[in-house]
Order: structure tokens, then C-alpha cells, then sequence
């Protein structure tokens, strides 16, 4: 025993990573400081809530709450694939989008394995690769916050095994068109998997040079989609892969047996039969996105445009980001700065009601710049 070479009980992936910090939920800003109102703006959730037939739903899956769900999540699947008019065996479901992106980490990677994405993306890519040990290369975006899809072609080498692109990016709200795309596909060998983490993509299939990876059917395009924006169901937790049935089939040996949970599946089910909801949860958002650009304008403000749910605001600086943040949170304003996504100067805007969204422009001109 007195030879024994002492190990250290956690990794140094592990005790050195940077764990997501999520936005502030209402009640700490209520409690810390107990504005008039609160617009919770930091989160790209839905701020109209849920379809109204999600709550009976989740009512009547509860009355099998002692039962485990079905691992499969067969009827979920199902409806999926006929949304998309895909086969089942192309769907996997999981516990959100960062669950889906857990699973493509601990599934497709060996040593030495490389992981190719941008500086400026979504956190929760960095953490899962993290996790893992997973090496990560990141190219700097373009001047406009956008992915640079030449520079992630040069930067592949032998060792790249994943490119991850989120189309919209978040915390941007840019995305890459149609050719960019093309070119990429063109370029990326085909034992590299493509990662399209198509969040907001209800927010973005109508753009005209919006491409959907669904419509290209590449085997080595992996799509991922989620019912927290649009839908409104970010506290349910259900997201989803689609892809040829090779991946989706080990993914599915990979990802957590029971998840999502019986009430969160009942949820997505019903969410997806009202086109209704989807719809206005549409429409709020580009009236809402357009009259903060007119407010900006008005202000001599930079943004970036969007065509996700959230406007990305940028600052002189870090500084001058975090300090208005702050300011806008005191007066119950929840806004994200984006430093851990890699653009430290910028603050993140999610596009709320019309009453969250006559809040944010009052408390903006009430601070002290």
C-alpha cells in the first residue's frame, strides 16, 4: 500500500471545466431584488408558455406516474417521423438538445478524436465535449458573427471526427445559407460527422437561403431539433436527433434508458398537434425582433440581425456588457451576456410578449449608461 501511486479522485477535464451557468430563473431576481415586473428574457424560452393542450396531456400521462416510460419513445418517435417524413429507426428522443449533444459525445469518439465548431456557439456544445475529454478546435466567426464555413473546411485534418454547427447559432441568431452549406457538404469527407443543431429552426424555415439538412438527406449529417423554443416546453426537457439509421441505431444503445420522462413525451405529443400555437409563437417573435431592431436603430445601437427567437446586442466591451446587464437585472430585466458562448461583449435578448418586450425599452432608457 505504501507504494501505491496516488491518483488524483478527478480528472483534470473534469476539475478544470467551466459547468454551464444557466440565466436567472424569476424567483432569485424577485427575491435579490424585488422590482415591479419582471421580464425574463435570458433564456430563448417561449414567454407565451405552452400549447393549451399540453396540460391535459401531462394530466393523464401522471396517472402512470409509478410506471417507467417507454424507453423507446415509440408514439413520440412515430409522430415525429411523420412530421418529418422520416422512419422511426431515423429518430432518437432524449432529455433536450444538451442530452442529444451528451449522447453524440460518449458515442461517435475515440482517442485522439477532434471536434471541429466555432469560437462563438452554443455553450453547451463546449461542455458535453468537455466532459468527455473531447479535444475542441474552435475557428473564429466571420467580422458578422457568422459561422466561417471556409476556414472550418482548412481546419480539418485527419483527426477530425465531428464538425458542429448550430443553424440558427445561438447566441448570434445568424446562420449559414444554402451554398455555404453545399460547399460544406462538398468539402467535409464523408467519415466526418456533421452536427446541424437546428434549435430554432421553427423560427427559421421560412428564410429564403435557410437550408434544412433534413431536405439534403446526407448519411453523415446528423439534425437535431428541440421542443424548448418554439413549443415552448423547455421545463419538459424533450429534444431529438434525426439522421440515417447506422448512427441513430448506436445512439440509441447510448443514451439513457428512460428518458424523456412518461409526462415529458405526453407533452411533446400533444405540442405537436397544435399548429395553432406554433404559428403565433411565430408571429409575436418576428413583430417582436423587428420593433427591438426599429428600438435600437432609434438608439444607436449594434446588433447583429437574427432569425432565431433572440437578438444579439453588442457593446463597446466586456465591461460595458456585464455592467448593463447587471443594471437591467436590478430593474428585473433577465438579459444574458454571452461571454461564456464566446462573445464576451455581447448581451443576448430573447424576443418576449409585447408587454416584456414595452418593459425592456422603459428600463433601458431608465439606466444610467
Amino acid at each position: 500500500m505504501s507504494n501505491h501511486l496516488q491518483r488524483p479522485l478527478v480528472p483534470d477535464n473534469i476539475k478544470n471545466l467551466k459547468a454551464y451557468v444557466a440565466g436567472k430563473t424569476i424567483k432569485e431576481v424577485d427575491e435579490a431584488y424585488h422590482p415591479s415586473q419582471i421580464a425574463k428574457l435570458a433564456s430563448n424560452e417561449n414567454r407565451l408558455g405552452c400549447s393549451s393542450l399540453v396540460a391535459p396531456a401531462v394530466q393523464e400521462a401522471l396517472q402512470e406516474i409509478q410506471d417507467y416510460p417507454d424507453p423507446a419513445a415509440r408514439q413520440l418517435r412515430a409522430e415525429l417521423a411523420k412530421k418529418n417524413d422520416v422512419s422511426i429507426e431515423n429518430i432518437v428522443v432524449g432529455a433536450g438538445s444538451e442530452s442529444i449533444i451528451s449522447i453524440l459525445c460518449r458515442t461517435f469518439f475515440k482517442n485522439n478524436d477532434i471536434a471541429l465548431t466555432a469560437d462563438a456557439t452554443f455553450v453547451g456544445f463546449f461542455v458535453q465535449a468537455n466532459i468527455r475529454g473531447i479535444t475542441l478546435q474552435k475557428v473564429p466567426v466571420t467580422s458578422d458573427y457568422r459561422f466561417d464555413v471556409e476556414a472550418i473546411v482548412d481546419a480539418i485534418t485527419d483527426c477530425t471526427k465531428m464538425i458542429y454547427i448550430a443553424n440558427p447559432n445561438n447566441p448570434t441568431g445568424t446562420y449559414i445559407n444554402n451554398r455555404e452549406f453545399e460547399y460544406l457538404m462538398d468539402e467535409v469527407p464523408r467519415d466526418i460527422l456533421v452536427i446541424m443543431d437546428q434549435a430554432y429552426h421553427e423560427y427559421a424555415y421560412d428564410v429564403d437561403d435557410y437550408p434544412d439538412a433534413l431536405d439534403y438527406n446526407y448519411p453523415n449529417v446528423i439534425t437535431l431539433r428541440t421542443f424548448s423554443k418554439a413549443y415552448g416546453l423547455a421545463g419538459m426537457r424533450v429534444g431529438y436527433a434525426i439522421a440515417h439509421k447506422e448512427p441513430i441505431a448506436n445512439m440509441l444503445k447510448t443514451k439513457l434508458t428512460f428518458e424523456p420522462t412518461a409526462a415529458a413525451q405526453a407533452a411533446a405529443i400533444a405540442a405537436l398537434q397544435d399548429e395553432a400555437f406554433l404559428s403565433e409563437s411565430r408571429r409575436v417573435v418576428e413583430k417582436g425582433r423587428m420593433q427591438l431592431y426599429d428600438f435600437f436603430d432609434g438608439h444607436n445601437v449594434q446588433y447583429i440581425s437574427s432569425i432565431s427567437n433572440s437578438v444579439l446586442m453588442i457593446c463597446d466591451s466586456e465591461k460595458e456588457a456585464a455592467s448593463f446587464t447587471q443594471k437591467m437585472l436590478k430593474k428585473g430585466v433577465i438579459l444574458r451576456q454571452t461571454q461564456a458562448f464566446g462573445v464576451p461583449e455581447g448581451v443576448r435578448i430573447t424576443i418576449g410578449t409585447e408587454k416584456d418586450m414595452r418593459y425592456f425599452e422603459q428600463c433601458f432608457e431608465d439606466i444610467d449608461w
